[in-house]
C-alpha cells in the first residue's frame, strides 16, 4: 500500500513539472531581435578576410586613380593643352612624343592608362556573411567557367528540342539567318580569363573551344547568336586597314609581285613571287640548297606551307649581307608580304596572327666599353 502511494506521488510530481515547462512564457519580440542581431554579428573568417582585402584594394585603386589624374594633368601642361579636355588619345600621343621607344615588344614600351585597364578586375564576394556560397558551382574553384559550359549545354538541349519540333512540322532552318563562320575566331585564352575573371588551364580552354564549336554547328544556332558573339571576335579589323598591292602581269599572262627592302639583322634583299608556278625557289641564282642549314630552309618554306601554296608559286630572291639566319629571315618576310596579293582577306589575317607579316627589327647589341661583350662583364678581382 505504501509503495503504491509512493509511486502515485512520483507520477503526480512528474506531471506537474512537465506542465510547468509547457506553460512557460514565450520570449518577447525584443529578445528575439537581440538574438537575431547576435547571429548576424557572427561573421565567418572567410568573409572577414575578403572584406579586408576588398577594403585594401579599394584604397589602392583610389590612390592609383589620384596619381593617374595628377600625371595626366602634368602631361597636359607639358604639351600646352587644357587638362580638363585632355583625352586618353592625347595621353597616348604625348607619351609617344615625349618618351620615344624603339623596343620591339609593344608591352615593354612606356604607357599611361587608367588603373582600371592596368590592374585586373577582382571577383565579388561569392559567399554570404555566414560563409555559405552563392553559386552552386562554387567548389569547382572556377564557377564562372563551368557556368559558361553549363549555359552552352543548356542552349544545345533547347536547340535540339526546337529542331525536333521543326522536323515534325517539316520545316527547315532559314539559310539566310545562319551565322557566318569565315572572318571570325574564338577569343583567346587570355581574353576568356579576363571575361570570366578566373584563371583557367589549357585543358579547360580546349574544352571551351570544343563546346562552342559543337554549339555553333547546330542548324538553329542563329537563335542564340547574342550568346555566341560574346566569345567571338572578327578577323578582318586590321586586315582591311592595310593596303595590299595588286599583282602585275607579264606578257604571257603570269602574275608577279616584288617586295623590296626585305630586312633582317644586316641582311638586305628583295623577293619576287610568281603565279602560277611549280614550287621552284631561286636564291641568288641557286636553288634552296643555297642554305646548308635545315632551319633556314624551313624558314623559307613556312609562309608557303602555311598558305598551302608551296606547289603553286615560284620564288626569286636576291639577298646580300649578314649571315644565313638573317638572310633566311629577310626572304621569309618578303615571301609572306608577296603572298598577300594571291590569298583572300581571311588568310591574310591568319598570316598576321601567326607573325608572318611582322618585321623583326632586332639586331645584334653592340659591345660596351669596359665590358667583355654586350652584357658580359670581366671577372672582378679584388687585387
Amino acid at each position: 500500500m505504501l509503495r503504491q502511494l509512493g509511486r502515485n506521488y512520483f507520477k503526480l510530481n512528474r506531471q506537474l513539472t512537465s506542465s510547468n515547462k509547457c506553460y512557460s512564457l514565450p520570449a518577447s519580440s525584443s529578445q528575439v531581435a537581440t538574438q537575431d542581431e547576435a547571429e548576424k554579428k557572427e561573421i565567418s573568417k572567410a568573409m572577414k578576410s575578403y572584406l579586408e582585402r576588398a577594403r585594401a584594394h579599394d584604397e589602392f585603386m583610389k590612390d592609383q586613380q589620384s596619381k593617374f589624374q595628377i600625371g595626366k594633368r602634368h602631361l597636359a601642361n607639358m604639351m600646352g593643352e587644357n587638362p580638363e579636355t585632355f583625352t586618353q588619345e592625347d595621353v597616348d600621343e604625348a607619351i609617344a612624343y615625349l618618351f620615344p621607344s624603339g623596343l620591339f615588344e609593344k608591352r615593354a614600351r612606356p604607357i599611361m592608362k587608367p588603373p582600371e585597364e592596368i590592374f585586373p578586375a577582382r571577383k565579388a564576394a561569392e559567399f554570404d556573411e555566414m560563409g555559405r556560397p552563392h553559386h552552386f558551382l562554387f567548389y569547382t574553384s572556377t564557377p564562372n567557367f563551368y557556368q559558361l559550359l553549363y549555359d552552352a549545354v543548356h542552349h544545345m538541349i533547347e536547340l535540339n528540342r526546337f529542331e525536333d519540333a521543326m522536323l515534325r512540322k517539316n520545316n527547315k532552318p532559314d539559310v539566310n539567318l545562319q551565322m557566318q563562320e569565315s572572318g571570325y575566331q574564338w577569343i583567346d585564352k587570355l581574353s576568356l580569363e579576363k571575361l570570366l575573371v578566373e584563371t583557367i588551364t589549357e585543358k579547360q580552354y580546349k574544352s571551351f573551344l570544343v563546346t562552342m564549336e559543337r554549339l555553333f554547328a547546330l542548324p538553329y544556332s542563329y537563335r542564340i547568336a547574342e550568346f555566341i558573339e560574346n566569345y567571338r571576335k572578327p578577323l578582318m579589323s586590321q586586315a582591311k586597314s592595310t593596303v595590299i598591292p595588286k599583282p602585275q602581269y607579264e606578257a604571257d599572262g603570269s602574275a608577279f609581285i616584288t617586295t623590296y627592302e626585305c630586312l633582317r639583322k644586316k641582311a638586305r634583299g628583295h623577293v619576287t613571287v610568281r603565279s602560277p608556278g611549280t614550287g621552284i625557289i631561286t636564291i641568288n641564282g641557286q636553288d634552296i640548297r643555297y642554305f646548308a642549314d635545315t632551319y633556314c630552309r624551313e624558314q623559307l618554306l613556312f609562309p608557303l606551307i602555311f598558305t598551302n601554296l608551296h606547289t603553286k608559286m615560284n620564288v626569286e630572291a636576291h639577298v646580300e649581307g649578314g649571315g644565313p639566319a638573317g638572310q633566311a629571315g629577310a626572304i621569309r618576310w618578303g615571301i609572306a608580304m608577296g603572298l598577300r596579293s594571291f590569298v583572300d582577306e581571311e588568310m591574310v589575317e591568319k598570316m598576321r596572327i601567326a607573325g608572318l607579316l611582322t618585321r623583326d627589327y632586332r639586331i645584334r647589341e653592340r659591345k660596351k666599353p669596359g665590358q667583355a661583350g654586350a652584357r658580359k662583364k670581366y671577372t672582378w678581382k679584388k687585387r
